[in-house]
């Protein structure tokens, strides 16, 4: 197999897998079959036949169906894979099961020599124990029927292997194929039998029974540490070896009756069985092969160190050897380690940044026995110990070495501020390569406690003096929280989903920093350029009386600025970077902030320039692609938070981004949480500020013209990818997926026509005729939303054919004209007003539409969620219907499906949009792009 984790294909749901046993085990198969009987896909193995037994109505009947054929050992790694990530059929789902149970004994070192019935050397699964004959047990009762399907011969009716033994010779497969391997050594302790030829050794069979015989009705061992006299203080420790009964776990004596003849229970063969064990545990801790130097190994002393590798991490393998290791219940009580960060520091709130510049914070060990921590006296008593038990409240105590160091290693070096804070938020952090519980105390507690929680736990703002608005409930909660972390220093990223009134929650932040002195003055505000007469008119109608100018275009100028709003754009920031740096401004907003989710772009290094006590981020979507993009709005609202990038890479992104740590995702949102507040217009107490949403998606074939223009561009670009790689490759691609988007959208945007002709060329555009009719008829406005300019022209060209009103918006529209068409749109000039999707997807008003139409898709979902947003936003008092067109069998047809399905997983996906198509395999490409009628 090659497929590779993450999803599992298509075909995997209706392929089962048998196991075909052989002589010697290591030379069996998996063969992999199709319910349907069809040929299985030639990448699962090498082809073949093999009987089945098929159900066919009520009866079972032989079938020679073609099967795929693949050695256990090459298998193994996708049987867990498979098993791990589902979506396969029940039968491959089942072996992967009993891989992960073969795989987990091979690991603890149960694996016996022996030869096979023809004769071969060959290695099985053994001594098991009661808890894996408990789960061989319970995979049998559960083994589906295809898992097993193949017949054995000779019977009539037809008969299937018994599930048990096939599960164990699969398993003694497994140990066969394992110390054959690389892995030779950590499975088997040594390199016997490690050919990978069969080797025919018939003259070792009688060895070969007396080692392996009594699999099943074996021993274990394990170690019972006592201590003399019971003296805690002086006294020497001693390991006695207990013997236990595999097939009666409740049967246990120690090895010294055992030995005398008080065996009752046990055969003759348990004393040979407990030395085997204790040889094989040997291997993993070396003083337990003192024990075979005895004639009766019943027990060993320990010296201090000798036990203090058990406590440290000894007792771990031996207990995956199948060694239990027993304390004396009167020593063992829970101990527990965690750290405290803060401690005894004053609070120094009342000015802002205070957790800027060198401050560095306490870090030390607090250690907890049965849950009340320790004293500083026993702290230091703990230290000083120099026995593996001590003392601790009139009572002997084990203590295991780590905890005794920790208790050495008093204090810490101190932590910097920011990393005290992330340790605080998280409730963890990262010590000499182990993570850590951490406690948050003093003053830092004091500032986590506020912060922790954005909304509830706190205090809810007024609306400030001087706003002409009445704010709704989550928006006076926003207030207040923007209101707190600014006062601290600390910054923050309103994220609400746009038409919440991110811009009059600021407008009102400002006059709320206007009532104190320690705070009060100017606020620059930087955004795109068709977003400033959005900002004017919100303030001057929010706030009046509060000066508001804009510093952009020629004359642009900045004296006696002292108070008020300065608005700016992205372009000119970046460059009168120097000159905006020189104003004394209180508070700097940099709204729809993704403009600066390239933290190396020059537009994000300039707003880094422009020095504030409070900075504030605005935007819909904090994260488009991946976790970089978060790291640069926050670390520029709040410096140092997240570390540098390539830290916050390696700690954060790689791994929440990878999936290989969810309770990493976990600690991260706790980090965050503070710094981000997110509100959606679905979360409760939201959603009924707002009338209804309703989406749906329109397919429509392709015409003939379409179709042939389509599979001609597919067979065309595909035999170039074939024979291209690297940059190449991807550019091909990127060619092939922009010419299918535009063919699905008409022939005339693909071909580039000058003067079309457009009715009845394209499905498509026919659909949105006939919808833009309906709409107008019922005296609706509709937004068009496109990602081409050329296919928008197109459109405009067909709707003024048919004598319906429309304007269009593209990025090559000037300020002023922008402002001209919304104003033109919002008093109902036009019912249909013409986007692209880039330059008019965020920061418009345009609630005059009911309608919002999206010709062609994007691939991110979040991109045309803002799009919708222009309609759907606070001030819309009608439904707003979604249109989402797509042709049938295409590529929008394959990504439609994609993007629902991302939808469904929410924030927990995060994609890279069309760059990521660029790196599928050829074989996943074609499938992507293939042109299907089925339907």
């Amino acid at each position: 197999m090659t497929e590779t984790s993450g999803s599992r294909p298509r075909e995997l749901t209706g392929c089962a897998v048998v196991f075909e046993p052989a002589d010697p085990p290591r030379t069996g198969h998996l063969a992999w079959w199709c319910v349907d009987g069809s040929k299985p896909p030639a990448h699962l193995g090498q082809p073949g036949t093999l009987t089945i037994a098929v159900r066919d109505g009520t009866a079972v009947r032989p079938r020679i169906l073609p099967v795929a054929r693949t050695p256990v050992g090459a298998a193994l790694a996708d049987l867990v894979r498979i098993r791990r990530d589902g979506g396969a059929h029940p039968a491959a789902s089942f072996w992967g099961a009993v891989a992960i149970e073969a795989l987990t004994s091979v690991a603890r070192g149960r694996l016996l020599p022996g030869v096979s019935p023809e004769g071969f050397d060959a290695w099985r699964i053994g001594p098991l124990d009661a808890g894996t004959v408990d789960r061989i047990h319970a995979l049998a009762a559960a083994m589906p029927a295809e898992a097993r399907a193949v017949p054995l011969p000779g019977t009539d009716p037809l008969e299937l292997p018994a599930p048990e033994d096939l599960i164990r010779a699969f398993m003694d497969a497994v140990a066969d194929t394992m110390p054959r391997t690389p892995a030779a050594v950590a499975a088997s302790g040594g390199a016997p039998f490690a050919a990978t030829a069969p080797q025919q050794v018939p003259e070792l069979r009688a060895w070969a029974h007396e080692v392996s015989a009594g699999i099943d009705s074996g021993v274990r061992v394990s170690l019972r540490v006592e201590v003399a006299d019971g003296d805690f203080e002086d006294g020497v420790f001693r390991a006695v070896l207990q013997v236990h009964s595999v097939a009666d776990p409740a049967l246990v004596v120690d090895a010294a009756d055992l030995w005398e003849g008080a065996r009752s229970g046990f055969d003759d063969r348990a004393r040979f069985d407990a030395v085997l064990a204790v040889r094989r545990a040997a291997r993993v801790w070396e003083p337990l092969g003192r024990l075979l130097d005895v004639a009766v190994p019943d027990a060993i002393t320990l010296t201090d160190g000798e036990v203090e590798e058990l406590l440290d991490g000894a007792a771990a393998p031996l207990a995956t050897a199948g060694v239990d290791v027993h304390w004396p219940k009167g020593l063992v009580h829970e101990m527990t380690a965690g750290a405290v960060v803060g401690a005894g520091d004053p609070p120094p709130f009342g000015g802002p940044a205070f957790l800027g510049g060198d401050q560095s914070f306490s870090l030390d060990w607090r250690i907890a026995l049965a849950g009340a921590p320790l004293s500083e006296k026993e702290m230091d008593l703990l230290a000083e110990a120099h026995r593996p038990v001590v003392r601790l409240r009139d009572q002997w105590t084990l203590v295991p070495p780590a905890l005794a160091r920790k208790a050495r290693d008093r204090p810490m070096k101190p932590l910097p501020a920011f990393d005290a804070l992330t340790a605080a938020l998280t409730g963890s952090t990262e010590i000499d390569g182990e993570r850590v519980t951490v406690l948050a105390d003093g003053w830092l507690k004091t500032l986590r406690d506020r912060i922790a929680d954005p909304i509830t736990g706190h205090e809810q703002v007024r609306t400030p003096a001087g706003l002409t608005a009445t704010l709704r409930d989550y928006q006076l909660r926003g207030l207040g929280w923007l209101h707190r972390m600014t006062s601290l220093g600390l910054g923050g990223c309103l994220a609400d989903d746009m038409g919440l009134g991110k811009t009059i929650t600021l407008i009102a932040l400002h006059l709320r920093r206007q009532a104190d002195p320690a705070t009060a003055g100017p606020t620059l505000v930087v955004c795109p350029a068709s977003l400033l007469g959005n900002w004017e008119r919100e303030i001057t109608r929010f706030a009046p009386g509060t000066p508001v100018r804009r510093f952009h275009g020629a004359g642009r100028a900045l004296d006696g600025v002292t108070d008020g709003f300065v608005l700016t754009t992205y372009g000119t920031m970046r460059l009168d970077a120097g000159r905006l740096a020189e104003v004394g401004w209180r508070l700097v907003v940099a709204d729809e902030a993704q403009h600066v989710k390239n933290p190396r772009s020059g537009t994000a290094r300039a707003l880094r320039t422009i020095p504030a006590p409070a900075r504030v981020a605005l935007t819909g979507t904090p994260i488009e692609n991946n976790l970089t993009e978060l790291w640069a709005i926050l670390d520029w609202t709040t410096p140092g938070l997240l570390g540098t990038l390539t830290a916050f890479r390696r700690r954060w992104a790689e791994t929440v981004e990878g999936g290989r740590d969810p309770e990493a995702a976990e600690r991260l949102s706790r980090l965050l949480r503070p710094f981000l507040l997110r509100r959606r217009k679905t979360d409760p107490g939201i959603a009924p500020e707002l009338p209804a949403k309703i989406e749906s998606t329109h397919p429509t074939a392709l015409t003939r013209e379409q179709a042939a223009l389509y599979e001609a561009l597919v067979r065309e670009v595909m035999e170039q990818i074939a024979a291209s790689d690297g940059m190449a490759r991807r550019g091909l691609v990127m060619r092939l997926l922009t010419g299918l988007k535009q063919i699905c959208n008409h022939p005339a945007h693909y071909l580039k026509e000058e003067r079309p002709w457009l009715p009845g060329r394209s499905g498509k555009l026919d659909l949105l005729d006939e919808l833009v009719t309906t709409i107008t008829a019922e005296d609706g406005a509709v937004l068009v939303f496109t990602q081409y300019v050329a296919m928008a022209r197109l459109i405009e060209g067909r709707l003024t054919e048919r004598g319906v009103p429309s304007l269009l918006l593209h990025g090559g529209t000037p300020i002023r004209r922008r402002e001209e068409m919304v104003r033109a749109f919002q008093e109902g000039s036009v019912p249909v007003f013409l986007l692209s999707l880039k330059a008019a997807g965020t920061g418009l008003n345009l609630t005059r539409a009911d309608h919002v139409v999206h010709y062609d898709r994007w691939w991110n979902p979040a991109v045309e969620e803002q799009a919708t947003d222009r309609a759907h936003r606070i001030g819309q008092t009608r439904s707003v219907q979604v249109h989402r067109l797509v042709t049938e069998g295409t590529i929008e047809d394959r990504i439609d499906a994609m993007l629902r399905a991302k939808r469904e997983l929410a924030d927990a996906v995060l994609t890279s949009g069309e760059a990521a198509l660029t790196e599928l395999s050829d074989t996943e490409l074609a499938e992507l792009v293939e042109l299907r009628s089925e339907r």
